[in-house]
């Protein structure tokens, strides 16, 4: 089981470039890939996309690239000599109109507008995109450990609901049976207290056997049952479970819900808030499992 928040960091120096990839992701119902790259590494935004579905299949994640390339091909500086000499001539022609002496150093020119260009050489995209996913990956699995570990952490706090709720459950099973006698007891005695002398039994079963019916939850009992006892198998499985929990807690709160209905009784009605408060905690941290 995996929770769908981790971080990762990793830094990879090759060749005289420096390529820095930080991972963060957190609980989102489908995959939401949000990639920050510088705008020269445009190019390697798709295949960044792929890797990162590739290691996930929930969450919303945040990857930010810095890159810096520190060869000594990284850029390229261009003289314009004509507009150097255009500089130079006017420069001239100002110290022969106003009699001022021409000393303008070669630093100075070179600091004119647009004499000197910098500009960035065109990169090795192979070499650069080798180096951006070697460092994704590193960058995935570390963020990757952290979900496992967190992962770790939410089951055992989901088993903890889960047996609250198959105790609670228990209760449930065990007081059912007695809820109908109680009434057939309740029934006699109001009849009793009404004065009635002799009590027609026929219409008495009949009406027991109708409360009967509709306080009958041992259906949902077992479904309940079930849906804790595949939620265990889904935690204990291999695949991706979060979005099957979440349906799981569904149906175990519609189950709750109908016993709670159903029922008729005090006791159990208490023990229905309780394992609403179970189902409540487990619908919170599922949203967390990816």
């Amino acid at each position: 089981m995996r929770s769908m928040t981790g971080y990762g960091r990793t830094q990879n120096v090759r060749d005289g470039r420096e390529m820095t990839v930080e991972v963060k992701s957190v609980n989102h119902r489908f995959l939401d890939v949000s990639p920050r790259l510088p705008r020269h590494l445009g190019f390697a935004e798709d295949m960044l996309r792929k890797q990162i579905s590739a290691a996930m299949q929930r969450g919303h994640v945040d990857v930010f690239v810095t890159y810096r390339n520190a060869r000594s091909d990284a850029r390229k500086v261009t003289c314009d000599a004509a507009l150097a000499a255009a500089y130079r001539d006017a420069m001239a022609e100002l110290a022969q109109a106003t009699g001022a002496e021409n000393n303008v150093s070669l630093y100075e020119y070179a600091q004119l507008p647009d004499v000197l260009t910098v500009t960035e050489q065109e990169e090795d995209r192979e070499a650069v995109g080798e180096l951006l996913i070697d460092t994704l990956k590193a960058a995935l699995e570390e963020a990757d450990a952290m979900r496992l570990r967190e992962g770790e952490a939410l089951k055992a706090d989901l088993n903890v609901h889960l047996d609250g709720l198959e105790s609670l459950r228990l209760q449930i099973a065990e007081r059912a049976p007695g809820v109908t006698e109680e009434y057939r007891v309740r029934l006699l005695q109001r009849v009793a207290e009404s004065g009635v002398t002799e009590i027609d039994q026929q219409r008495l079963i009949q009406e027991v056997a109708i409360f009967a019916d509709r306080a009958a939850i041992d259906e949902e009992i077992s479904r309940l049952d079930s849906h804790i006892r595949q939620a265990h198998k889904l935690m204990d499985g291999e695949e991706m479970c979060g979005s099957k929990l979440n349906f799981l807690v569904q149906e175990m709160n519609r189950e709750v819900n109908t016993i709670g209905s159903k029922a008729m009784d005090a006791d159990i009605a208490k023990m229905v808030v309780d394992a609403k408060s179970e189902i409540e905690k487990l619908r919170e941290q599922i949203q967390n499992v990816e």
